[in-house]
């Protein structure tokens, strides 16, 4: 059971709770902040003060008051109007996630909503009721609008969830057959469920738990293939990259040096060659750069997914302030460096690719690692395909946090596009992911005509591991199906 108190969640919780399906509870305190909250914002109410989006319209419509008998008609409406998602949904993990960090926003108790809305969040994650949230239409301020909206649409009981299977399903139906009531909007809660980077920083959460994975094992495939190639080891001694001064340069090396401990395949200085192509020597260098990036993302996220992000924000009944907590930029900014650190790592493996299969860079390795170079054509096209996963990363690694369109009438005039950013991390993730698995295969079969019993004893384990599900290339076969294999291998969700 994890405790949600709106302070202090961290990425293994989330972890948790959205890929281990743990249970929620929501802290006493916390509840008791958010009670206060209502408290003042039923006092605004009460007195017919002004105050953004409890008693006006929103955006451009700021200036336009509402009457007190229409509060609950403008929540709702927001909701039905803001709920212009399109594409494909997101999965649904993602959608949990971001309900998880909605509810976690809430109970930080300066939202003002009525402890119902959290108390229903809490009974849809804990009872696995996923709203259905289109990926695309989110500008990443007034944060993610048009996601949040198709999850609180949920939450009143409209919509569609996820059903049994996958499958999609009309929310008030699930509802029924589980006893729940749906909200009925009151005063700011439309708002306040929907103003806020939620989609964005689930995305990108979700985005560093499988990057974090991939530069793990970046680092065994790697060592493999330097294994394969017969690398010079000097490239890693500690004394090399103490001397830059970057620790997670250093750390790379010293995961390298204990992957490579007990290695009969790798040389020395001066036995083969005095150094290496930089795709092998540089490792540490170029995947600890990238692991600076993934700790820069970590802290980012943390952050965010511990902040107040909606507007306005009640500090008590006197003081209630409108600001822009809900712009995505820091968010914008980590996926848009995730993108970059992620495709170098890609760029980096197919260039090993490249290595192993070439015969004149492989060192006495098969031509293409063919059983029969000429008749049979082996890994041949496995590296064409890693040139044009890494090709695209090229294009989807453009940051989209330099662009901006105003909107709301130029009220809004510079938006983050962090959702954008987030979507694209993902799809760069999953064509790094099929390029390091086209190195592990390659690298396999490289180490396997070495001997795969000079190899050190954690490969020799790791290629044990990943040879009862990729079979060695005996024959030329379909191998889109051994990528896809070895991708699922890698995954860390599935």
């Amino acid at each position: 059971m994890v405790e949600l108190n709106g302070h202090g969640l961290t990425i293994e919780q989330v972890k948790r709770i959205c890929l281990d399906d743990e249970p929620i509870q929501l802290a006493p305190d916390a509840v008791e902040r958010v009670r206060n909250s209502r408290k003042a914002v039923e006092g605004m109410v009460d007195k017919g003060a002004i105050v953004y989006g409890i008693t006006t319209g929103f955006g451009k419509l700021s200036d336009v008051g509402i009457n007190g008998c229409d509060v609950e008609a403008l929540q709702l409406n927001l909701i039905r109007s803001h709920a212009c998602g399109v594409g494909s949904p997101f999965p649904e993990v993602v959608s949990r996630t971001m309900m998880v960090l909605r509810l976690n926003a809430l109970l930080k108790g300066y939202s003002g909503v009525r402890e119902e809305v959290v108390r229903l969040l809490e009974t849809f994650i804990n009872r696995r009721i996923h709203p259905v949230i289109p990926q695309q239409g989110s500008l990443g301020a007034s944060g993610d609008l048009a996601p949040l909206s198709h999850l609180a649409l949920a939450l009143i009981g409209e919509g569609k969830v996820f059903g049994d299977n996958g499958e999609t399903a009309d929310t008030a139906t699930v509802l029924v057959k589980n006893n729940i009531n749906p909200l009925v909007l009151q005063a700011k809660e439309g708002l306040a469920l929907i103003n806020g980077t939620q989609a964005m920083t689930a995305v990108a959460l979700l985005n560093y738990v499988e990057a974090e994975q991939l530069a793990y094992d970046s680092e065994w495939i790697a060592s493999l293939t330097f294994e394969g190639l017969r690398g010079v080891v000097d490239a890693f001694h500690p004394l090399l990259h103490e001397a830059r001064g970057y620790p997670q340069q250093s750390a790379v090396a010293e995961r390298m040096r204990n992957w490579l401990q007990g290695s009969s395949l790798v040389s020395r200085q001066g036995e083969i060659r005095v150094q290496d192509a930089y795709s092998l020597r540089c490792i540490p260098q170029v995947h600890g750069a990238s692991w600076q990036v993934l700790d820069y993302v970590k802290e980012k996220i943390e952050i965010e997914i511990n902040g107040a992000t909606d507007n306005p924000l009640v500090f008590g009944e006197q003081l209630v302030l409108s600001g822009g907590n809900f712009h995505g930029q820091p968010i914008a900014f980590s996926m848009d460096f995730l993108k970059i650190g992620v495709a170098e790592l890609a760029n980096m493996s197919e260039r090993r690719i490249e290595r192993l299969v070439n015969p004149q860079l492989n060192d006495g390795l098969p031509a293409f690692l063919s059983p029969e170079p000429g008749l049979q054509s082996g890994a041949m096209i496995m590296q064409y395909a890693a040139a044009s996963l890494v090709s695209e990363n090229k294009t989807l690694a453009h940051p989209a946090s330099v662009d901006s369109i105003p909107s709301s009438a130029n009220q809004e005039d510079h938006v983050s596009m962090g959702t954008i950013a987030a979507r694209h991390a993902g799809l760069i993730i999953e064509n790094a992911r099929r390029v390091l698995a086209i190195e592990c295969i390659c690298a396999m079969q490289a180490v396997e005509y070495r001997g795969i019993d000079q190899s050190s004893p954690a490969l020799q384990k790791k290629w044990k591991e990943m040879r009862r599900h990729i079979p060695a290339i005996a024959q030329d076969r379909v191998f889109s199906y051994d990528i896809e294999a070895m991708d699922r291998l890698l995954r860390v969700i599935q």
